[in-house]
């Protein structure tokens, strides 16, 4: 690995142990055996650094999601209830709050910094269009009738349920809507 990889890998350790807010310079450039130059030279600031190991990292619980996605479509009858499959996705988005904690903890924590920092902004926007972009793949082979702008429509939902679902897991798991919540709170508003 190089120093950009050892950086990354370095800040993700940081983000985990220590969360956005708490981690330095010098925190990341021990965890990754780098210097401090080489944050400026491969990533413009700590914060960008940071920023990008966030993103990184829900790069690979997206691939968990994707996994969850092509179980559910090969599981669930392609025909069946609509609801029925958001619902088993909400819960299965719900669980995986449970394995990637400190990662929706580090989140919260660019979040705030966005309205301050505008790479750290750009940089969560662009994570929150390629989560769609996956989803929007992920929602089509759960739905084949689903067209590219339904799908992306359903996408932006999940979107914005998410930071939503993960900080009230985060401050309260035990009265944290589940999937079955979500599922029936749709139903009540849809009748």
């Amino acid at each position: 690995m190089g120093h950009r990889e050892d950086l990354l890998m370095g800040a993700k350790r940081c983000l985990y142990e220590r969360g956005y807010g708490r981690t330095t310079a010098r925190d990341i450039v021990a965890a990754s055996k780098t210097n401090l130059g080489s944050i400026g030279y491969h990533f413009g600031s700590k914060e960008a650094l940071l920023t990008t190991a966030i993103i990184d990292s829900f790069g690979e619980w997206g691939e968990e999601l994707d996994t969850v996605m092509s179980a559910l479509s090969t599981d669930v009858d392609p025909e069946g209830d609509q609801l029925e499959r958001f619902e088993t996705a909400c819960t299965l988005l719900v669980e995986s709050f449970a394995t990637h904690r400190t990662l929706w903890v580090s989140a919260m924590e660019a979040f705030a910094q966005a309205e301050h920092i505008p790479e750290v902004r750009e940089q969560l926007a662009a994570g929150f269009e390629e989560t769609r972009r996956g989803l929007v793949a992920g929602i089509q082979k759960l739905s084949p009738n689903a067209d590219e702008r339904t799908a992306r429509t359903i996408a932006s939902l999940v979107v914005a349920m998410l930071p939503g679902l993960a900080l009230q897991w985060l401050l309260e798991p035990e009265h944290a809507p589940t999937g079955a919540d979500i599922g029936e709170a749709l139903r009540v508003m849809l009748d």
